[in-house]
C-alpha cells in the first residue's frame, strides 16, 4: 500500500512540475506594468514649523439630526459651540444627517443664527452624507451646493467623482466597518477615513484593517477621528475621541488641507496628550518631514522621532506601538518624564513603504465627560503615517 502511496505522489509531482514549465514556457518574459518602478522628483516637504496645532470635533450631530424634525431642545449649535470653547477646540465640524432635510442642509443647519466661524472656533461646512450604501462625512471652508452631491448618491461612483471633484469638497468615510452604515463605495472617492469612532476605541478594529488595506494598496488616506455625538451625554461627547490638525494657517481652508495631506493625529480626549511623529531623512540630526509627509528614500538609515506633548502625566509609562507596512516594527516604552523615543530602520530604496504610531498608556480624565476615560481604557494616541516611495500622482 505504502509503495502505491508513493507512486501516486511521484506522478503528482511530475504533473506538477510539468504544469509549471508549460506556464513559464506561455509567460516567459512576463512583467507587470504596476510594479513599482522609481519615481521622479516628489513635491517639496512643507514647514515643519510654520503652522500650529488645532484641535477639534469631525463628527458632532446638532438639533437637525433629529429624524422627526428640527428639535431645538436636543442639542442646540450655540450649546455645541460654547462647549467646543470650553475645552479649546480652534475648529469644529457639525455633519447631520443630510437625508432628515432631503439634502438642504444649506437652509437648514448652515442657516442657523449660531452656525458662524469667528477668530476662537472655526465652523467647518458639511454634512453626513447619509445613504443607502454608506455614510460619510463632508468637509468644505466655504458654502457649496450639498443638494447636488445628495442627489447624486445612489448613482455610479464615477458619476459621484465627477460630482465630489465639481464642487471641491472633502470626503471621509464615516464609521467604515459598521457594524452598520458601513461605507459602500470605493474608497477611490474619499479623502479620509474615521479610524476612531466614538470613545470605545475597540469597536474600531475592523475599520482600522479597512485603513490598513487602503495605506498597502499605495492609497494615502488620512485618518482622522470623531465622536458621532447625537445628544448630551457623560460617557461619549464631543471630543471623544479629539482629532488634531497641524494647519499652516488659521483659517477653514488650512483646516481641511490638513485633513487631504495627513498632517493629524487623534488623541483620547481633549486633555489626552498629543502624539507628534518625525523623521530625519539625510542623517543631519534635523527633522525634515513629519506624519502625512512623502519622501523618496535615499537607501540609507532615517532616524524617527516621537514625541508626546500637551497631558503627560510625569510618573507614568507609555508605550508606542511602531507600525511598519501592516506588521508591528516593535513597541517602545516611553517615561512621562521625557516623552521622546527614537528609532532607526531603512526604507527600501524603490518599493512603498510607510510608518505609524498607536500610543497606549494611562487614561486622562475628562471632567466634562466623567465617564468616557473609563470605556477608552488605554488608548491614549493614533498617528497618521509618514511615507516613502508613494506616488503623488496615485
Amino acid at each position: 500500500m505504502y509503495k502505491n502511496i508513493r507512486t501516486a505522489f511521484a506522478v503528482l509531482a511530475m504533473i506538477s512540475t510539468g504544469t509549471m514549465a508549460i506556464a513559464q514556457q506561455h509567460m516567459p518574459n512576463h512583467v507587470n506594468p504596476w510594479t513599482s518602478k522609481p519615481l521622479g522628483a516628489l513635491p517639496p516637504i512643507a514647514s515643519l514649523t510654520e503652522g500650529e496645532w488645532m484641535k477639534g470635533d469631525l463628527h458632532v450631530h446638532s438639533s437637525y439630526s433629529s429624524e422627526g424634525g428640527y428639535d431645538p431642545q436636543r442639542h442646540p449649535i450655540s450649546k455645541i459651540k460654547a462647549f467646543a470653547k470650553s475645552v479649546g477646540f480652534g475648529f469644529i465640524g457639525i455633519t447631520d444627517h443630510d437625508n432628515h432635510v432631503l439634502g438642504d442642509v444649506e437652509h437648514n443647519t448652515w442657516a442657523d443664527t449660531a452656525f458662524k466661524s469667528d477668530n476662537s472656533l472655526l465652523m467647518l461646512y458639511g454634512a453626513e452624507w447619509t445613504t443607502t450604501r454608506g455614510h460619510g462625512n463632508v468637509f468644505s471652508a466655504k458654502p457649496y451646493d450639498h443638494q447636488k452631491f445628495y442627489d447624486v448618491r445612489d448613482q455610479r461612483d464615477a458619476d459621484i467623482a465627477k460630482v465630489k471633484k465639481e464642487l471641491g469638497i472633502h470626503l471621509s468615510a464615516n464609521h467604515p466597518a459598521g457594524p452598520k452604515d458601513h461605507f459602500g463605495f470605493s474608497y477611490d472617492l474619499v479623502d479620509a477615513m474615521e479610524v476612531w469612532n466614538s470613545c470605545l476605541w475597540t469597536k474600531n478594529a475592523n475599520s482600522n484593517l479597512i485603513w490598513e488595506d487602503m495605506l498597502a494598496s499605495g492609497r494615502r488616506v488620512t485618518a482622522r477621528g470623531g465622536s458621532d455625538v447625537h445628544r448630551p451625554s457623560d460617557v461619549n461627547y464631543i471630543g471623544t475621541p479629539t482629532t488634531w490638525v497641524f494647519a499652516a494657517k488659521h483659517d477653514a481652508q488650512s483646516v481641511v488641507d490638513a485633513l487631504v495631506n495627513g498632517r493629524v493625529s487623534i488623541s483620547a480626549n481633549p486633555y489626552a496628550p498629543r502624539v507628534e511623529f518625525y523623521a530625519d531623512i539625510n542623517e543631519d540630526g534635523k527633522m525634515d518631514m513629519m506624519m502625512g509627509d512623502n519622501a523618496k528614500s535615499t537607501g540609507k538609515p532615517i532616524k524617527f522621532r516621537v514625541e508626546l506633548k500637551g497631558n503627560v502625566k510625569t510618573d507614568s509609562t507609555y508605550t508606542i506601538n511602531v507600525i511598519k507596512d501592516g506588521r508591528k516594527f516593535g513597541s517602545y516604552k516611553m517615561p512621562g518624564s521625557n516623552p521622546v523615543v527614537e528609532f532607526t530602520d531603512t526604507p527600501k530604496l524603490v518599493e512603498r513603504m510607510y510608518y505609524r504610531l498607536i500610543v497606549e498608556g494611562p487614561s486622562t480624565d475628562y471632567p466634562e465627560v466623567p465617564k468616557s476615560a473609563k470605556v477608552t481604557g488605554n488608548m491614549v494616541a493614533l498617528s497618521n503615517p509618514i511615507y516613502f516611495n508613494f506616488d503623488p500622482k496615485f
